[in-house]
């Protein structure tokens, strides 16, 4: 014989069962009101690495020469392999702009080289260049960064 069938009302001594708080994205899947933005055959891609690096190369010229010619700028490239490269940059950059007034100093505008520690104009004198460097950097560690500092000021003055 088949069983029978269970009434549908709850017995009054079972506890009223209460929907958990935990939202998965599963029970949240097919609740979406706000359909996403269509896409437009218009829609610009951004352009390619190619010719981004020729906007740069071109735009990097002529913002070189205009600062140059409005400001003093320098710029360190300091490799990213060790502190000791960041700390000597940071020396310099705070010893110029606290002596120098007006000055611009930057920190890897580019892409640095591996080893390389090398301080130069905007318009590209290059005062102190450390290239190829292995580790410990000794040629580095050497310096007396007061003493470059005050170097690359008179250079500039």
């Amino acid at each position: 014989m088949a069983p029978s069938k269970k009434s549908a009302k709850p017995p009054a001594s079972a506890p009223a069962v209460t929907a958990s708080p935990r939202k998965t994205r599963s029970s949240t899947a097919g609740k979406r009101v706000v359909p996403p933005p269509a896409k437009t055959l218009a829609a610009k891609k951004p352009p390619s690495k190619k010719a981004r690096l020729t906007k740069e190369m071109g735009s990097g010229k002529e913002s070189s020469l205009a600062d140059s010619s409005s400001a003093k700028s320098v710029v360190i490239e300091a490799c990213k392999q060790c502190n000791s490269f960041k700390t000597r940059a940071n020396m310099v950059k705070e010893g110029l702009e606290s002596a120098v007034a007006g000055i611009a100093v930057t920190i890897n505008p580019d892409k640095p080289r591996r080893g390389c520690f090398e301080i130069r104009d905007g318009s590209g004198e290059v005062f102190i260049s450390l290239l190829d460097m292995k580790r410990p950097y000794k040629p580095m560690k050497d310096l007396d960064m007061d003493k470059v500092i005050e170097d690359i000021i008179k250079k500039i003055n």
